[in-house]
């Protein structure tokens, strides 16, 4: 008998609909899956068999083809084994086969039995609503994050033999149901506080600059003078995310594998600190059968990469388009995969080898040919995509000793919020969510200059030596400014601000 049974495969971070055709015929006793399976489908032969012996159904002693289309899409995963088994139930007639119709199942199976949990769910349930099925079976710890996407019913088991039960009886089963809005709002954690950072008026505004526009920053500064500190709260004064910014991100880390401790929701924004000794693929993403890498794991969050000038040049090259796309493509022989990245980068490092170049204590022991060696690891190109380029002096003692708190996260995430609302009225019919995403055609429109502001960027342009991609970032960051001062027009105050954090551009 052949029976048919729906599951899904993965394609960066999209999902794909896969038949799962189950035949039993006469033959000497054996299971041959064809469809380019990979080696985990292969060996999903013995757990099916072994899995639905121990749950206490009839493992048919015939000739079983498994046959999983497309058949030029290749399978790989253990999230087959539960359709597989199912397949083979069906087509035994130990449950009902019009039961499976519009009904896509998901799972690793245990050699007990036991349904275990697998990557993507989130974007497989998506696919699936959007295919038109009704009905989706997954492992009991998926189902939180699978109730997610509404529309869509959702069933959880722990056990192959529960699922027999709801197979041959579904009218004694419920779907499971999750609050999206709720799950946003459950255990979310709170980021470092602002309060904390003694001083350093310059870095902060800084912060807040590149927190209302989304802003790529770099600290430099000598050791000690608080550049990581800065760095790691910048998530605290950011706005929180919305639902559908959730989503985006919850599918992304489900899809890496990422979310067994996460809940059905990622409900803050990621912040990724990559080790300086992380190569390419590592941040963009890769292997065989492409997976996100550390960009696309910051997506709508923060990227800090800590002593930049530490990382290898050509991995730090790898950020370039990235930057400047919001999603990073890859290319393998079979297939191309894009997964999102849209990030702000937030980045510190020394001035020099020694760290002490420019510092008003200790003096810099590097020769001007060794300082411009080191910074000969960052391009121009990169350092044009960077909007914020900000110098951290050490603390004065007084500020050192100072007792009194600045002033906290909460409050400036109320002026950032602020600036992010002006933002979003004003890219109401677009698809932008921030300045930092504008084009040139954006800047053309929301980012006029009156005479006096014209004349001191072209004079900025000139003896900087600036390219059009750093002028651009100048009139993005300067429109993030009047946004903070709640005001529409771009004035000349509002230009030299922003001027002054492309300083570091000759800082070698």
């Amino acid at each position: 008998m052949l029976a048919r049974v729906w599951s899904a495969a993965l394609l960066g971070i999209e999902a794909i609909q896969v038949g799962v055709e189950v035949d039993i015929a006469g033959g000497l006793p054996g299971i041959v899956v064809v469809g380019l399976p990979d080696t985990a489908v292969q060996e999903s032969k013995e757990r099916v068999k072994t899995a639905v012996k121990n749950a206490g159904f009839a493992f048919p002693m015939r000739k079983i083809v498994v046959n999983l289309t497309p058949a030029d899409l290749r399978k790989e995963g253990p999230s087959f084994d539960l359709p597989i088994s199912v397949g083979i139930l069906a087509a035994s007639e130990q449950v009902p086969p019009d039961a499976l119709a519009q009904t896509l199942f998901l799972g690793e199976l245990s050699l007990d039995g036991a349904l275990r949990p697998v990557a993507g769910v989130l974007a497989i349930a998506a696919a699936a609503r959007s295919l038109g099925i009704t009905q989706l079976v997954v492992p009991v710890d998926n189902v939180r994050e699978a109730a997610v996407v509404t529309g869509l019913k959702v069933f959880g088991f722990s056990h192959l033999s529960e699922l027999g039960a709801f197979l041959n009886q579904p009218e004694q089963f419920s779907p499971a149901a999750i609050d999206g809005l709720e799950e946003l709002q459950r255990g979310q954690t709170s980021a470092p506080d602002l309060r904390d950072v003694k001083g350093q008026a310059h870095a902060r505004r800084a912060l807040e600059i590149a927190a209302a526009g989304g802003h790529n920053l770099i600290f430099v500064g000598p050791p000690g003078s608080g550049k990581t500190m800065l760095a790691r709260r910048l998530p605290g004064i950011l706005p929180p995310l919305s639902f559908e910014e959730a989503l985006e991100v919850t599918q992304i880390y489900s899809v890496a594998g990422l979310l067994k401790h996460k809940g059905s929701l990622v409900n803050t924004r990621p912040f990724r600190s990559p080790h300086h000794s992380a190569s390419g693929p590592s941040l963009v993403g890769g292997g065989s059968f492409p997976r996100p890498g550390e960009i696309s794991l910051s997506h709508r969050g923060i990227l800090f990469l800590d002593e930049l000038t530490e990382f290898k040049r050509d991995v730090l090259e790898y950020l370039r388009q990235p930057l400047e796309d919001g999603y990073v493509s890859i290319s393998r022989t079979r297939q191309s995969v894009s997964f999102p990245a849209q990030f702000t980068l937030v980045a510190s490092t020394n001035p020099c080898p020694c760290g002490f170049y420019g510092d008003t204590v200790q003096a810099c022991t590097c020769t001007p040919r060794s300082r411009e060696h080191y910074w000969a690891r960052l391009s121009g190109p990169l350092m044009d995509r960077i909007d914020l380029q900000v110098a951290v002096n050490r603390l004065k003692p007084e500020e050192v000793m100072q007792t009194s708190e600045g002033e906290g996260s909460t409050l400036v995430r109320k002026r950032v919020q602020a600036a992010r609302d002006r933002a979003q009225t004003r890219f109401r019919n677009t698809p932008l969510r921030c300045n930092a995403e504008m084009q040139s055609r954006h800047l053309r429109q929301w980012c006029q200059l009156d005479e006096a502001s014209r004349t001191l960027l072209e004079t900025a342009i000139r003896k900087l030596g600036l390219s059009v991609r750093a002028s651009d970032r100048i009139l993005k960051v300067a429109r993030t400014i009047a946004d903070l001062a709640q005001e529409d027009l771009l004035k000349p105050s509002h230009v030299a601000e922003a001027i002054q954090y492309r300083t570091i551009d000759r800082l070698q």
